[in-house]
């Protein structure tokens, strides 16, 4: 409760309570997704939390953890977290196997039960439910939005984020708030000179960056100029800049090349 006013106080417009996290520390903190096993404890956490904050409370979590019958596990801690006020559900569709799995290979390697999370759903229709886990592409959002009613995506978006130029033209119908990559970077230029002037390092946000064009020519020399110069004492917006042109000079090289070419000859690459 403490730490939610916390949030809500520096001007977050929700709290989310962590149930689905499996790392080592986590479970020895006695948080994260060993709290699948304590549903009862999870609906005082939420109650303590909505009774110290405006804000909506929501909780993430998984389908269960080791040994657990998903289904039961899923929907006590559903049901707990609901009769406690939680304002929403986000849902890993995996098991998270604390013991003999990594938290890297609990990301993966557990099944996913896309089904179980729709049959929650079915049984709680007022609540906000959202899903989570192993969805990559905006066309498979598409068809878990016929049964949820949201999506949660987390390493897609982090490695390619051009992903998230295509949710509010084909999701929402409206259009992307930039045109492109480019232009994305352009409206983070405030942020980062505000950060920088405040005395923060360059690298503590561009590490961040490292996957925006994948997949785009020079976008090698994009995240190799970033990973090293970024780094470096006094780094500022000039070197994000100067990393972003590698992306654009390939580009530029890439189409003379396409244009001199033959008309039979075989598509030019440039890393």
């Amino acid at each position: 409760a403490k730490s939610a006013a916390l949030v809500e106080n520096i001007g977050y417009a929700e709290v989310n309570l962590n149930v689905g996290c499996p790392s080592d520390r986590v479970q020895d903190g006695a948080f994260g997704a060993c709290l699948m096993r304590e549903p009862a404890r999870v609906g005082d956490c939420i109650k303590a939390m909505k009774g110290a904050v405006a804000i909506p409370v929501t909780v993430k979590c998984r389908i269960g953890v080791d040994d657990q019958d998903p289904e039961k596990a899923l929907f006590a801690l559903a049901e707990a977290c609901v009769e406690s006020g939680a304002d929403a559900l986000f849902v890993h569709a995996r098991k998270a196997w604390l013991k003999g799995l990594s938290p890297k290979e609990n990301r993966d390697v557990p099944p996913l039960d896309y089904a179980l999370v729709h049959r929650l759903k079915r049984a709680l229709p007022d609540v906000p439910i959202a899903i989570n886990g192993g969805l990559t592409r905006i066309a498979e959002m598409q068809v878990q939005l016929q049964f949820v009613d949201g999506v949660m995506i987390g390493r897609a978006a982090y490695h390619d984020p051009a992903l998230l130029l295509d949710v509010d033209p084909r999701l929402f119908g409206q259009s992307a708030p930039v045109a492109n990559l480019f232009d994305a970077v352009d409206a983070f230029l405030p942020y980062v000179e505000r950060e920088l002037a405040k005395g923060e390092r360059l690298s503590a946000m561009t590490r961040h960056l490292l996957g925006l064009f994948a997949g785009m020519p020079g976008a090698r020399a994009f995240r190799r100029r970033l990973a090293l110069e970024a780094v470096k004492p006094g780094a500022g917006v000039e070197t994000l800049l100067g990393a972003v042109n590698e992306v654009r000079t390939a580009i530029a090289r890439l189409a003379e090349a396409e244009a001199e070419k033959p008309a039979n000859a075989e598509p030019a690459e440039i890393a």
